[in-house]
């Protein structure tokens, strides 16, 4: 009786070996002979919004005929699948001895998501599993994004600003933007998609589009810096950037005359001094604003001062220009155009000159008629009596 007892004793200590014995034996016997399932790529980094393609093997090592229902464990909420061979949705599929079928896996990863490693499976029910893993490599988003790499321009107020802006479609459905900006009076803004100019623009999910914005100053504005809102909306999202444009200052010159006459007279080959005002309408200082003209050939205008160093915002500058006429002009009226320039801008006035005769050719032409009446005079007297 003591010898059963011990001999029972000693078979809870035999019975785990047994049993792990068994199970080696099956899972051998499984390896050797079940379905397995296989694909080349088990781990696969990828942004969100993309897409993979599973090339998946059913094989069959056994030694009958396996009909294999296949499922998809684990996938991500959220995450959308299917899993097709030969074009068809599949659920199962019957594998011959030594053969294999395969299959594509479809797999969608959503914008809208975590930055992280997520893990899923495909099932061989009754065989076993293929592990699956999938790295999202930054966080997702689920909205439009409108950016650009320069948000800023500095410049005169003649000048036009163009900024490169991105706009980025990261929903999940196609979206009609329409294009708009927040601009004060005066201001002229136009976009541009494709090198056409456009008022909204149509991107597909997880698409961008390269838009130009073409900012347009009034020419008379104050210096300082100003902020324009650029939107891209839809009903149902949008998004908004700034941009900032430094107006440095407007440049306007006017060439006049204290009277506003742009008329006189002179006699050929003499000279007149007229006076010029020089006005500055703008916002910035001018520098060196430089007289200059354009007469009729022989002509010449000699300015005082020839350039004005600086001219204040709203402050003017008196110039005096003496003309002098060609010596053998004849009379009549002659246009001379008188230029105040800088870099910036010009201004330009036309005087209108009237030449008359001068008084010395006159009395020549008295003194010649005189003399040619009394030659006649003369000789009528000489040899009239004859």
């Amino acid at each position: 009786m003591r010898l059963f007892f011990l001999r029972c004793r000693k078979i809870p200590r035999v019975l785990p070996t047994l049993i792990v014995a068994m199970l080696f034996i099956r899972s051998a016997s499984g390896t050797d002979q079940g379905v397995i399932l296989y694909t080349p790529f088990t781990r696969i980094s990828i942004p969100p919004g993309q897409s993979i393609d599973y090339a998946i093997d059913v094989i069959n090592n056994g030694s009958t005929l396996a009909n294999v229902g296949i499922s998809i464990g684990g996938i991500p909420k959220g995450w959308n699948y299917d899993l097709k061979s030969n074009g068809w949705t599949i659920g199962e599929v019957s594998v011959l001895s030594g053969d294999k079928k395969s299959l594509v896996l479809h797999v969608d990863v959503p914008l809208k998501v975590n930055k992280g490693i997520y893990h899923f499976s495909v099932v061989a029910k009754g065989f076993g599993a293929l592990p699956l893993t999938v790295v999202v490599s930054e966080q997702g988003t689920f909205k439009t994004e409108l950016t650009t790499k320069q948000p800023n321009m500095e410049g005169n107020s003649n000048a036009n600003f163009t900024f490169n802006v991105e706009l980025k479609n990261s929903t999940g459905d196609q979206q009609l933007y329409s294009l708009r900006a927040g601009v004060l009076r005066g201001w002229n803004v136009a976009f541009k998609a494709m090198g056409r100019q456009v008022t909204s623009v149509q991107l597909e999910p997880n698409r961008t589009e390269n838009i130009t914005v073409e900012l347009d100053p009034p020419d008379v504005i104050r210096a300082g810096s100003y902020r324009i809102l650029i939107l891209a909306e839809t009903t149902g999202t949008s998004a908004s950037l700034e941009l900032e444009v430094v107006i440095k200052g407007s440049y306007a010159v006017e060439l006049t005359t204290p009277t506003g006459l742009l008329s006189t007279s002179i006699t050929a080959g003499d000279e007149k001094r007229f006076e010029f005002v020089l006005k500055n309408g703008g916002s910035a200082t001018l520098k060196k604003v430089t007289m200059g003209f354009n007469g009729p050939i022989n002509w010449d205008v000699i300015f005082d001062p020839k350039t004005v160093d600086n001219l204040e915002p709203g402050k003017t500058a008196q110039v005096f220009g003496t003309i002098k006429a060609d010596k053998k002009a004849i009379a009549g009226d002659y246009a001379v155009n008188m230029e105040a320039r800088t870099p910036e801008v010009t201004s330009k006035a036309s005087i209108r000159v009237s030449v008359e005769t001068s008084m010395l050719y006159g009395w020549i032409g008295v003194l010649i008629i005189g003399a040619a009446i009394g030659s006649v005079y003369y000789l009528f007297v000489k040899f009239g009596r004859r």
